[in-house]
């Protein structure tokens, strides 16, 4: 069993983990950067148009920022800094969620904007990544000049696995329960949710699942959506996976529409044959649901 980093209902800098129901927060991993062929792509199925239905976006820092809607999500990014592998695996009641949430590119981190959210955000905060920028500076940059800034959630990660993330502090009332959490080589946060269970049990999955980098994130997303989710349903959910060396999208399964977004997801997965996959116990067929007398989900006491 990996030791459990996942502790205290706060915001703490250089922590080995912390979870934060306000402001931003930044952790540090330990494992020194290894370089990797360019990858010159902000991975997501995030379109340039940002219709959920097509693909491919790119975004220079010169993009407008129009505005896109709000999306109540959970999500996870992590990164193995031995091989550069870097994931995102994300869920909501917005539909085809993974089309404008999680962003990954092999050998250089990944990255999630949420709530009030920017799909232009992807790729230019990959590409400061890839620069040399600090996961700290990248969100600095990104938020200093915008309006918009206290609506914003924002986690990402880098191959080292130094992560920063950003809360909603200026999100209304229906957006609660809101927070973030970080430790070893990942990153998880979430608004509009259950409970702040749902991020704890996100983190306890990951850091204690016994599998592959995949594994683990396919593991937080079903933690997460046992504990309750989005407060509001669960449509939509999404895990894109990339690799130093190969240019696009090594893993990229999502379902867009769906009454059980996480638990199909999760049915997707275990019958995927892939080499992303590992020894997770729980991607054996035939599917168990996990919990079978999960509650319906509804809105945190205020």
């Amino acid at each position: 069993m990996r030791s459990r980093y996942f502790v205290a209902m706060c915001v703490i800098l250089a922590s080995p983990a912390c979870v934060a129901g306000c402001g931003r927060s930044e952790t540090a991993g330990t494992v020194p950067i290894l370089r990797s062929p360019r990858n010159k792509m902000g991975l997501s199925p995030s379109p340039s148009s940002f219709d959920p239905g097509a693909s491919g976006a790119t975004a220079s820092a010169t993009t407008p920022q129009p505005e896109f809607g709000v999306s109540g999500t959970f999500s996870i990014v992590a990164v193995e800094p031995e091989s550069g592998v870097c994931g995102a695996a994300v869920a909501s009641k917005y539909p085809a969620v993974g089309a404008v949430v999680p962003y990954v590119r092999g050998g250089v981190g990944a990255f999630c904007t949420q709530h009030r959210h920017d799909p232009t955000w992807g790729p230019r905060a990959l590409d400061l990544l890839e620069q040399g920028k600090l996961p700290s500076e990248v969100l600095v940059e990104l938020t200093q000049n915008d309006a918009q800034a206290g609506q914003r959630q924002l986690a990402i990660i880098d191959r080292q696995g130094r992560t920063a993330q950003q809360n909603p502090t200026q999100a209304g009332a229906d957006s609660r329960w809101w927070g973030a959490a970080s430790g070893r080589f990942y990153a998880c946060q979430g608004n509009t949710l259950c409970s702040s269970e749902v991020i704890a049990a996100m983190g306890r999955a990951f850091e204690n699942t016994e599998g592959s980098l995949a594994d683990r994130l396919m593991a937080a997303l079903v933690a997460g959506d046992c504990a309750g989710g989005d407060h509001r349903g669960r449509l939509a959910a999404a895990i894109v996976m990339a690799k130093p060396g190969l240019e696009g999208a090594w893993l990229d399964q999502r379902v867009d529409k769906s009454d059980n977004a996480v638990l199909e997801l999760a049915q997707k997965y275990i019958e995927l044959k892939h080499d992303a996959k590992g020894a997770w116990s729980e991607s054996k067929s035939p599917w168990k649901d996990p919990c079978p007398d999960r509650p319906e989900p509804k809105p945190p006491a205020r």
